[in-house]
């Protein structure tokens, strides 16, 4: 198998059907029937070359066009490369990949979705953009809108002719959503006036698509306060008629775009709406269920934040392998004392040997969990019992571990990728320093890490009724372990026990702080518990891992060693990616998992510098 240059395609392959096993999967339920894993192989083929091709080509290009807001008009147009990749894309069928039949979709399980998702971000993560908002609106109307809305809006939505948004945040109401200004003001034929603005709108204005379909916040006159009195709107940027055809512009207008640090291809617009009281909104689903709806579509767009974490972490990986095994400078650190010794390519090196191995690890164990996450999430729509609520209790409380853990670590995989290309990686000749820069906003958009961590600690886990959450979480780590036993070196297997451990007395701990009303304590560590449970996950995926690889390394490999082994590497790709998979995990548990239980220790310390901190503290210095 060729190294593909920005995705593992093998690990992928290796998540979906020798962890999740999808192709025993589909076999159990008969929503799946029409599939089998050459169906799902040939998918993921055309994925990747749809990447390589078409997408990968618009990552340095659109980084350097960007887009440009022509002031006047409000138009926006976006890089010229993208148009042909998103046509490609769109024309694939890629859109579809999980999505109802019944409305133009293939069906796919999940995980499907997800590893679709991860190739073609893989390519570039900033396109992804603007199908990816489209599907969220999309599937909002699908779930919550009336036949008649489905019917105008989801097909062209399907064909890639209309886009989608989200429109959530305002100059002035940012995480605190319940503090939005927008208002709506019903009218007589059941319409509703809007008038507001919105800000950071992802996609909000582009010359791709012919409409764009904005599901906008608002408040309708005269309801409460908060996020209680939140209605939620399908507003057009172009009215439809009746019968489907496009009618007058509606009263939306981008004031502006935002110039950013990274994601330059991503139109991130400030919209208005209403300003000439002519904008016009139609409810979706009920009045004051605007948060309950939209919540759909935010977890959704975590999931795929989380995605664009991983993305861009497989592909700087890559790009940093490839890097390193062909630039040589240097003797083996063994001969550096040989004044006959040949120069070698600087993957030889122990420090970047680490750095590689760091890299490797995180993306295969982010692609676990993030995948395994995926695949829970379709297990509690399609299953029965206490097997849909097991998935979903595991499903809810992942979902802000993977969001803020695998963009937090997409910064350091980046940033790694960088170092492994020393100068030249700092400049823009080669594309790792657009990945780093590009890495950051994963961290930031769509619900700040912190608010993930937030999330966590107080409702998925302490207000969670009798920690259901937890304890299935807890039972997914023991059924690893379980296995692992008698396969994986103790010593691995006793440090994730451990780790369970440790963290049951800091969940203890945090119950008894919120019994006394300690609800400062529990924030001000929202962030080491987010970070330490990520840990842990990925502790379990590498346990996980091993349970599997191990076996099959020594199916292929025996008792070989030395010179024999080298070769039998070098000649059998599938030797040597198990090989590797056992390296990456034994790394991560050995290397970067016992700095897990630092960060525990550090919230069993019970420092309370934070608590005491007050303004003064931080300007005083500033006033002298």
């Amino acid at each position: 198998m060729a190294l593909n240059p920005i995705i593992d395609s093998r690990d992928v392959r290796f998540t979906l059907f020798e962890i999740l096993e999808l192709d025993k999967f589909i076999k159990k339920y008969p929503q799946y029937s029409d599939y089998d894993k050459d169906t799902l192989e040939s998918t993921l083929d055309l994925a990747e070359k749809l990447a390589v091709d078409k997408v990968y080509p618009t990552y340095k290009e659109s980084d350097k066009e960007g887009c440009t807001y022509v002031p006047g008009t409000g138009e926006v147009k976006i890089p010229k490369c993208y148009h042909p990749a998103l046509d490609a894309y769109y024309g694939a069928g890629l859109m579809g990949t999980v999505m109802d039949p019944e409305i133009g979709g293939m069906g796919m399980p999940n995980a499907m979705g997800i590893a679709v998702g991860e190739v073609i971000g893989s390519g570039n993560a900033n396109i992804t953009m603007y199908p990816g908002l489209t599907h969220g609106a999309l599937d909002l109307i699908h779930v919550f809108g009336t036949q008649e809305q489905k019917d105008i809006y989801i097909p062209k939505m399907m064909s890639g002719e209309w886009g989608g948004t989200m429109c959530l945040t305002e100059p002035d109401a940012g995480s605190d959503v319940g503090a939005l200004k927008t208002k709506a003001i019903r009218q007589k034929d059941g319409t509703f006036k809007i008038i507001g603005q919105k800000i950071f709108i992802s996609c909000g204005e582009n010359d791709y698509y012919k409409n764009i379909i904005h599901p906008v916040l608002a408040r309708i006159e005269g309801d409460p306060r908060g996020t209680k009195g939140i209605s939620i709107f399908i507003v057009p940027k172009v009215l439809v008629n009746p019968d489907g055809s496009p009618g007058a512009p509606n009263d939306v207008v981008c004031a502006g775009i935002e110039h950013k640090m990274g994601i330059k291809g991503s139109a991130t617009c400030t919209l208005s709406f209403g300003d000439n009281q002519k904008c016009i909104g139609y409810l979706l689903g009920e009045e004051r269920k605007g948060m309950k709806i939209m919540f759909q579509m935010m977890n959704t767009a975590r999931l795929g934040t989380a995605l664009q974490g991983q993305a861009v972490s497989s592909m700087a990986y890559m790009h940093a392998v490839t890097y390193t095994k062909n630039r040589l400078q240097g003797v083996e650190v063994t001969q550096m004392l040989n004044p006959e010794a040949k120069s070698v390519t600087i993957s030889r090196h122990p420090d970047v040997k680490r750095m590689l191995l760091f890299m490797k690890s995180h993306v295969e164990g982010m692609r676990l969990i993030l995948y395994y996450l995926t695949h829970a999430l379709n297990i509690s729509r399609i299953a029965e019992g206490e097997e849909a609520r097991e998935a979903l209790g595991i499903a809810e409380i992942m979902i802000p571990i993977c969001k803020a853990g695998l963009t937090d670590k997409g910064v350091e995989v980046t940033s790694e990728a960088m170092q492994c290309f020393g100068g030249y990686g700092y400049c823009q000749e080669y594309p790792v320093e657009q990945m780093m820069r590009d890495s950051k906003i994963f961290a930031i958009y769509e619900g700040t890490n912190g608010i993930q961590s937030m999330d966590l600690t107080m409702r998925k886990i302490l207000m969670n009724p009798e920690q259901y959450n937890y304890t299935v979480l807890k039972k997914r780590i023991q059924e690893v372990v379980n296995k692992a036993k008698g396969i994986v070196d103790d010593k691995y297997v006793a440090l994730v026990e451990r780790g369970v451990q440790k963290l049951d007395e800091v969940i203890t701990m945090m119950k008894d702080q919120m019994a006394k009303g300690q609800f400062v304590h529990l924030f001000m560590n929202a962030t080491p518990l987010q970070q330490a449970m990520f840990m842990l996950c990925m502790a379990w995926a590498h346990l996980w891992s091993l349970s599997i690889t191990i076996p099959k390394m020594k199916k292929l490999a025996g008792d070989k060693k030395g010179e024999e082994r080298e070769k039998l590497l070098k000649d059998n790709f599938e030797a040597a990616f198990y090989s590797g998979k056992v390296l990456s995990s034994q790394y991560y548990l050995g290397a970067e998992f016992p700095k897990y239980f630092g960060k525990i220790e550090a919230l069993l310390f019970g420092e309370t510098a934070v608590i005491k901190a007050s303004d003064p503290v931080f300007t005083g210095a500033l006033e002298q």
